[in-house]
């Protein structure tokens, strides 16, 4: 039986996993953000903001993100360096209708392609669906953004299409690529994400000794490198 409508809206709550912690983000992560930022021009080619040539232009990003009641935010702290290098929210949250999107994910070069950015997203859909229940979620990026393309299809999320030249970004229209996980979806994709995250699933120099596959049935799965 579906949860009956409307459903809670995402509070900004400290979300706590094993590598990472994800804190709602405020103007107290900035020192770490702009060490951070100021080393990764390039992750930012796919959005709407960055890069930062000062670091009063990061300061009011953050400023206006922390501040949004409508899309909450969270900084990625790690649990071993304690530094806080990148940020994601959720966003587009329909309470009525039980859908709900994660974006806005910013990445520094120090998280891309690792074990604590996979959790750190994986906690935030573990928040949306599990904790919030929610029905559907989505993924959305543009369609030239090949990283994050791939990093939908790793965590399971089907593609649902193209919309052309649906947004701006830095004075180029941008086709945008959706895709999506249901609920009914969601205890498979779960199981093969928590399967991937286990310490034993990592070499003592960090390396994983499997990787996150879907077949041609949609299910995730946790395949040998």
């Amino acid at each position: 039986m579906r949860q009956r409508t409307p459903y809670p809206f995402p509070e900004k709550i400290v979300l706590a996993g094993e590598f990472v912690a994800l804190e709602p983000l405020s103007a107290e992560h900035l020192d770490d953000l702009w060490a951070a930022a100021s080393r990764s021009d390039r992750s930012f080619d796919h959005l709407r903001y960055g890069p930062f040539e000062t670091r009063a232009s990061l300061s009011q990003v953050v400023q206006d993100l922390s501040s949004r009641d409508h899309q909450p935010f969270w900084a990625v702290r790690d649990s071993g360096t304690r530094e806080v290098n990148g940020w994601l929210s959720l966003c587009d949250v329909y309470p009525q209708d039980g859908a709900i999107e994660i974006g806005s994910i910013w990445f520094s070069a120090l998280m891309q392609r690792s074990r604590a950015s996979t959790e750190a997203i994986f906690l935030l859909m573990r928040y949306a669906l599990d904790a919030l229940g929610y029905q559907r979620l989505v993924w959305r990026c543009s369609a030239r953004n090949a990283a994050s393309i791939g990093a939908a299809q790793r965590f399971g999320f089907v593609h649902e299409g193209v919309w052309r030249q649906a947004i701006l970004i830095k004075g180029h229209q941008v086709d945008l690529a959706w895709f999506s996980i249901l609920a009914e979806e969601w205890p498979a994709r779960r199981r093969a994400i928590e399967a991937w995250l286990r310490k034993e699933n990592f070499s003592p120099d960090g390396v994983a000794l499997t990787r996150l596959s879907r077949d041609a049935k949609s299910e995730l799965r946790c395949d040998t490198v």
